[in-house]
């Protein structure tokens, strides 16, 4: 039989080996746990690396964003610019040319008050006429001829139509307003009188009765 001492020994080292186990469960357990820690933290720091890489993406968005339109604000002000210049200088140009007319008309205007004679306001006139039917060729615009033509709806307006069998149907036997196209281009249809057949005659009552 064991003696009472080697009992004792023998518990306490059983004591002890429980001791060193439960400090190994203990330090094992404390290793998981810091393991656990760090990798929660790599996880957040990923998270944070890639909020913040997309928060540097939208901000260079909203900077190329912002330059498009500062860019498409200042093409646009300049295109109005331009086009303001480019109305200005046309106007500036047909204006130059009545201008110049206009200190023909005034001529003439002084020779009629002065009580001149007719021979010299009527070459102020034929100035003034010649003057304006050269701008208008230059500026690309042209009479339409159409007098004792065949009417052409495309290019004139009828506004009157008569009995006439002197001429072929559809002449244009008067004209009440010029038309004009520019560059090849209708503006404003002539305003003609049309020729027509003349009706036939419904005989009378009498004439029926025969």
């Amino acid at each position: 039989m064991k003696s009472k001492k080697e009992s004792k020994e023998n518990k306490q080292e059983e004591v002890k080996e429980e001791k060193k186990a439960e400090e190994t469960i203990k330090q094992e357990e404390n290793k998981v746990e810091d393991i656990s820690k760090e990798e929660g933290l790599s996880e957040i720091d990923k998270l944070k690396e890639a909020l913040e890489e997309k928060q540097k993406q939208a901000d260079e968005y909203k900077a190329e964003y912002l330059r498009s339109v500062a860019e498409y604000q200042t093409l646009r002000n300049r295109i109005e610019k331009e086009k303001s210049e480019y109305i200005n200088y046309g106007k500036a140009k047909i204006l130059d040319r009545n201008i110049g007319i206009y200190d023909i008309f005034e001529q003439a205007m002084i020779s009629v008050r002065a009580g001149q004679d007719i021979k010299s306001i009527k070459i102020g006139l034929d100035m003034i006429y010649n003057e304006f039917s050269k701008m208008l060729k230059e500026e690309g615009v042209e009479k339409i001829d159409c007098l004792n033509k065949k009417f052409d709806p495309n290019i004139c307006e009828a506004l009157e139509q008569v009995e006439d069998d002197t001429v072929e149907e559809g002449i244009i036997l008067a004209i009440y307003q010029n038309g004009y196209k520019l560059n090849g281009k209708l503006m404003r249809p002539a305003r003609v009188k049309v020729a027509k057949k003349k009706s036939e005659e419904q005989p009378s009552s009498d004439e029926k009765g025969e």
